[in-house]
């Protein structure tokens, strides 16, 4: 065997075992009842198991007479009757305590998991444009998987064990002399000792395999999710060489592993070994010297063997606790992630009815030392259109997000209705406003559900509705399963302006008193544009709407336009009043229109 393999033992991670015991204790004692009576299940199932061995010697004593045709009479079909109704005893106590523990268990998984799902999405935009899909996803599964096990091997596997020894040691030292107490402590000692410190050292191979499994994972859906740029620039061989590299050093830290593991079961059946000959070797001597019966000696080996057969799995045990405990903490981390965004305690909803908006000197950067707007200030009033328009980079989206509430301004404030958007509970806010965004992700669900999205109570018929109202209904009925065809994830089994189409549609079935139209034409050919251009302004009719857009012409009939430039309105007023100023906004205009004049000589 190499021993170049062994590495040196790391200096020891910081854990937070207790902490993480802690936190999961909540969830499993609200099953208080149930937890007791598997206890005490589990009690009763080891008394059995422990007087088997005993029953077992008084009919092996039984039949110790010389003239067999006694035996029946000294080992009576008592005995042998308590033999059989204790292993099945022992069944049924284990039984039982599975039965009970099993709601506990799940109840405990569901709830926790239920929690972290919830807490994800109530973390702030932030966090999810730097998360890890792939080694966040990893991470709440091997999470909510160690909960059961970590319930698994330490009520069913370890405290059985403890309650066991307890129990042997307990009639060792009472029927027979006390070096057979001291041979089986002793070796117990030594053998815990040693699968603790192995264990220890093993900790940090096993967080290496995670991490890098983890890791590639993360690799591995990054790069299907863009599996369509991989085709774009072929580079399907690159792909596979990146994560070939990410895998290549989990199969070194595996292997790492597995030769770790080889020299913990080696120490461990040694030294198990030599405490099962050191106790049969005394027995065998009682039994030579007379001090003891034959019944005594396998009265002796069986207490043996139920005692070493579950510490062979004492490596496992402890490896698969700790490396639990690793993977419940990991999990518990995200739960511990602080919200950027949270209401205020004294936050209260927003009322229903018509909204005016109104950005006070708001300045905002999504990090310090790169600053996105500069003190800005506009109003719309309840029932009136604003478009907001600029090069690239100039803050407009930003906006969109802040009225959101997906960030907190830096300084200023956003008003609805004269109320601080902060005060007002984020629930109510969002409620209240819809919006169009440039880049439309859908469900890997049918349109359907993705229409209906905006509003899920809504009937079939306004789903219907809301689709012929987006332009999107003649499209649909010629479809095969017509409202039932399935998107593809993110929706890429549409294009990208029926994607669009599916977003102005669950916009439309939400009916809020606020709209945001965010690029929300970019991705239609020109003909569609205009179609749905008329069906947007009419659905603005009686609602406050903010428009962003690059394309000037789709904000020709707002009531006031924006022009934002390096995160600064530059210039406001009505399209032909930009116009005649001749300004920003009118070099803008004159550069589109440029584009859409067919360049000189050109015939159709």
């Amino acid at each position: 065997m190499r021993r170049d393999i062994a590495l040196p033992a790391p200096p020891p991670a910081e854990r937070h075992d207790w902490h993480t015991i802690k936190r999961l204790f909540p969830y499993l004692w609200q099953w208080r009842g149930r937890v007791l009576f598997a206890l005490a299940c589990l009690i009763g199932a080891k008394l059995a198991n422990v007087s088997v061995p005993l029953v077992f010697k008084d009919i092996v004593d039984g039949f110790a007479p010389a003239d067999p045709a006694k035996a029946i009479l000294i080992a009576p079909l008592a005995l042998i009757a308590a033999y059989g109704a204790l292993r099945f005893g022992v069944s049924l106590f284990t039984e039982l305590r599975e039965l009970l523990f099993t709601r506990v268990t799940q109840r405990a998984v569901r709830t926790i998991a239920l929690q972290v799902f919830e807490h994800l999405h109530a973390l702030s935009l932030r966090f999810h444009l730097e998360r890890q899909t792939g080694g966040l996803t990893r991470d709440i599964e091997r999470g909510t998987r160690a909960i059961g096990t970590l319930i698994s091997y330490t009520i069913f596997s370890v405290l059985p064990t403890i309650v066991e020894v307890a129990l042997v040691l307990g009639i060792l030292a009472a029927r027979y002399e006390p070096s057979f107490v001291l041979i089986a402590s002793g070796t117990l000692a030594v053998y815990i000792t040693y699968t603790i410190l192995l264990s220890n050292w093993r900790v940090h191979l096993r967080r290496e395999v995670n991490e890098l499994d983890s890791a590639a994972n993360t690799r591995a859906i990054d790069s299907l999710l863009n599996y369509e740029t991989v085709k774009y620039f072929n580079n399907e061989g690159w792909e596979k060489a990146r994560y070939d590299q990410q895998m290549q050093k989990w199969e070194n830290a595996q292997i790492r592993s597995q030769y770790s593991l080889s020299w913990l079961n080696l120490g461990q059946a040694g030294i198990i070994a030599v405490g099962v000959s050191l106790m049969m070797w005394r027995a065998a001597v009682g039994v030579a010297n007379g001090t003891m019966t034959v019944g005594d000696i396998v009265l002796v080996n069986a207490f043996l063997i139920q005692l070493y057969i579950p510490l062979n799995f004492l490596g496992v045990l402890y490896r698969e606790i700790r490396q639990s405990l690793t993977d419940i903490e990991r999990m518990f981390a995200l739960l511990g992630q602080n919200k950027e965004i949270q209401d205020a305690p004294d936050a209260r909803p927003l009322e229903a009815g018509p909204c005016a908006v109104r950005f006070e000197n708001v300045s905002f950067a999504y990090e310090a030392r790169r600053p996105i707007l500069h003190d800005v200030s506009f109003e719309i009033p309840a029932g009136r259109t604003l478009a907001v328009v600029g090069h690239s980079g100039s803050g407009k989206s930003t906006l969109a997000r802040l009225l959101f509430r997906f960030y907190d301004v830096n300084g200023g404030a956003i008003r609805i209705n004269g109320q601080d958007i902060r005060q007002l509970t984020q629930a109510s806010l969002r409620a209240r406003i819809g919006i169009v965004p440039q880049d439309t992700v859908l469900f890997n669900d049918t349109l359907k559900y993705n229409i209906r999205y905006g509003r899920p109570d809504a009937s079939f018929e306004e789903v219907q509705e809301a689709a012929r109202a987006a332009h999107l209904a003649e499209f649909i009925e010629r479809l095969p399963d017509g409202y039932d065809t399935r998107v593809g994830e993110r929706g890429l089994k549409l294009s990208g302006g029926e994607k669009q189409r599916v977003a102005i549609a669950r916009t439309l079935l939400k009916n809020p008193p606020i709209l945001i139209f965010d690029e929300a034409t970019s991705a239609l050919d020109s003909k569609t544009e205009k179609a749905i251009q008329a069906e947007l302004e009419q659905a603005a009719i009686g609602r406050t709407a903010l428009i962003i857009a690059h394309r000037l012409s789709t904000v020709m009939s707002a009531d006031e336009i924006l022009v934002l430039d390096g995160g600064k309105v530059v210039e406001r007023g009505t399209h032909r009043a930009l116009l005649e100023r001749d300004g920003a906004y009118a070099h803008m205009w004159a550069l589109q229109q440029q584009e859409n004049d067919p360049p000189p000589g050109y015939v159709q």
